[in-house]
């Protein structure tokens, strides 16, 4: 497949969204692991924040230093690369947009518009604090990232994020009234992650009138793709879980290596040529 312009990216990935039934959306940490996602015949893929932090060596949402998490600029070099490996459109996590300011928000949009990408997620969480931001300022930080859409003359599908679940305890009124509001300011999407079970998705779905982006692999969290999709939400991500479990594949083979001086991680290989002629093939589409 060869590379999509951002415009043709960001029509068949708004069309994703508004078709029954919903899509699986996995999330990428580098160009490889894009390759491999796109090559199981996803539509398309998201990337997470948090795999390219870890895989920077770096903690994701680090509470204290600011100097210890990544850079917008080191972010987009990672997303350029996934953009350029994909050949499928990709939506970034964009995090908070890299500013307080609406002003700031809209940067960050126009940034991703010209990187290619088809569509970028914006969330409420105040960076390094435990607080969402003021709810006139999330709006207009929504409002902002919209008019920065318009203004330049292409789709990118705009997922807004709330952690209202996430961050209090009885946060479902809070979430389903932020969606509602992002939604009336110019979201394509709405992002809640955090809820416990069905039912919480269920109230979501009858209380949020927009299309609803669900996380599954989040912590604890058991729901199944498949079952959240069967419930009406419009898209699954995976966030930081797959890049999490390959961690944590790395780890065990360090940890036998260590202790047995066995290579039994060895038989989950995939096989060398195969690998090369996956990214062989991928590189020279186009």
């Amino acid at each position: 497949m060869t590379r999509l312009t951002q415009a043709d990216a960001a029509a068949a990935f708004l069309a994703l969204h508004r078709t029954k039934p919903g899509f699986i959306l996995p999330n990428a940490w580098d160009a490889g692991s894009a390759i491999l996602l796109a090559a199981q015949g996803f539509p398309a893929i998201a990337t997470t924040s948090g795999g390219i932090a870890f895989s920077l060596g770096k903690p994701d949402y680090h509470m204290g230093d600011p100097r210890l998490g990544v850079s917008r600029e080191e972010m987009f070099a990672r997303i350029r690369q996934i953009v350029a490996a994909a050949r499928v459109p990709v939506s970034a996590d964009l995090e908070a947009g890299y500013g307080d300011a609406p002003e700031a928000v809209a940067d960050t949009i126009r940034l991703a518009i010209e990187t290619g990408l088809a569509g970028g997620n914006i969330e409420d969480r105040v960076p390094g604090e435990p607080r969402l931001y003021d709810e006139e300022l999330a709006v207009a930080r929504i409002r902002a990232a919209r008019a920065a859409i318009a203004a330049k003359g292409t789709g990118f599908v705009l997922n807004a994020r709330t952690d209202a679940l996430l961050m209090m305890p009885d946060g479902l009124a809070t979430a389903i009234r932020r969606a509602n509001l992002y939604r009336e300011a110019g979201a394509d999407c709405v992002f809640v992650p955090g809820p416990a079970d069905l039912g919480a998705v269920r109230t979501l779905l009858q209380e949020i009138a927009s299309p609803l982006n669900v996380v599954a692999g989040l912590g604890n969290a058991v729901l199944a793709p498949k079952a959240l999709l069967a419930a009406g939400v419009q898209r699954v991500t995976t966030g930081a879980s797959i890049a999490r479990a390959a961690l944590n594949f790395v780890r065990a083979a360090a940890i036998e290596l260590r202790q047995h001086g066995t290579i039994g991680y060895a038989t989950q290989q995939i096989p060398q040529g195969e690998l090369n002629a996956l990214f062989d093939g991928a590189r020279r589409a186009g």
